[in-house]
């Protein structure tokens, strides 16, 4: 039987744990701080834009300071959905079959087969810890997956006008398909039903709030 009644006490306990967690925290919400106010007001944009791609990895790393166990189940699950994520996007950059046409810009690093090897990471970070945070809501995996990636696309549309204001890649006519989001959706769903039933460790304590962050950074773009 699906039941979909949300646990709040222990998400409260998820995101609010220990000092490592307060620490990762603060430094990501000044990190992100920092970049939106250079895109926005420093007069230098382009130094900041830049920096993305180790705005990434710095997510990443702070994300996996707070990981535990290191197992098995974690890195396949990792190895699979970097693999997937990526060779989805060379098939979707050079068919258009998947999200329609786009090609990527120069702001999110080096590229193999014109896809910045850094997307494959990009989708890691958003299965892994948007799939934590509804895993501590949600019981059941399959409503927990849908949850998750229902978040993926919502936040995938405020990703759309900043990635092509700041060269992330740029869509034919400057027009987001609804293809792209159709796909989106279709790729996310499989990548999260496949975190959920995986072994992988979920309690991620900083997962929600790297969520909340760049969904809170991208918002803010999109409003300025």
């Amino acid at each position: 039987m699906i039941t979909a009644k949300p646990n709040f006490t222990q998400l409260s306990a998820f995101l609010f744990s220990d000092k490592k967690l307060l620490f990762s925290a603060a430094v990501l919400v000044i990190f992100y701080a920092v970049g939106l106010w250079g895109l926005l007001f420093s007069g230098d944009p382009e130094y900041y834009q830049n920096l993305t791609p180790m705005n990434l990895l710095l997510t990443a790393f702070l994300l996996f300071l707070n990981h535990k166990n290191f197992d098995l189940s974690f890195w396949l699950f990792g190895v699979l959905t970097f693999t997937v994520g990526f060779l989805a996007e060379v098939l979707g950059v050079h068919t258009g079959l998947l999200f329609g046409n786009y090609a990527y810009g120069k702001a999110l690093g080096f590229k193999l087969w014109d896809v910045p090897l850094l997307i494959g990471l990009n989708w890691v970070i958003l299965v892994y810890c948007i799939g934590s945070f509804t895993h501590k809501i949600f019981r059941n995996k399959l409503l927990a997956a849908l949850a998750a990636t229902v978040l993926m696309v919502a936040l995938d549309f405020l990703i759309e006008p900043v990635a092509m204001q700041y060269d992330f890649w740029n869509w034919q006519n400057n027009t987001v398909p609804l293809k792209n989001y159709l796909g989106w959706f279709g790729l996310a769903f499989l990548l999260q039903v496949f975190f959920q039933h995986s072994g992988t460790n979920k309690n991620n304590p900083l997962a929600g709030w790297v969520f909340a962050v760049m969904a809170g950074f991208f918002l803010a773009l999109n409003m300025y």
